[in-house]
């Protein structure tokens, strides 16, 4: 896992065309809206959260965020112990966020 800034993971994220942005906030804050093209896993699901990451597809790398840093963080250290090479957390979160964010699909 690592921590990355907003500068950081915007432009890593950029750069990535094998990136999933992935928002593991509740669905009360999924619905102030979310960061372009993330697919959301609530982290309190707990077994239920763990079964949809694992379905994920591992090859990939994930940009995770939630409000603060903190739960995303969580998922992060989670997802490596499920075998998830690649998982960048948002430090700051949704809080610092200054990008655009568009209602989930």
């Amino acid at each position: 896992m690592e921590d990355l800034t907003q500068e950081e993971w915007v432009e890593q994220l950029s750069k990535d065309d094998n990136a999933v942005i992935l928002d593991v906030r509740t669905d009360a804050e999924v619905a102030e809206g979310v960061i372009e093209g993330a697919i959301h896993i609530d982290i309190y699901k707990g077994q239920g959260f763990v079964d949809e990451v694992e379905a994920l597809d591992k090859s990939k790398n994930y940009y995770v965020y939630c409000r603060s840093g903190n739960r995303s963080g969580q998922a992060c250290s989670l997802m490596e112990q499920l075998g998830f090479e690649n998982a960048y957390n948002l430090e700051g979160g949704m809080l610092e966020w200054t990008g655009d964010v568009v209602d989930l699909k």
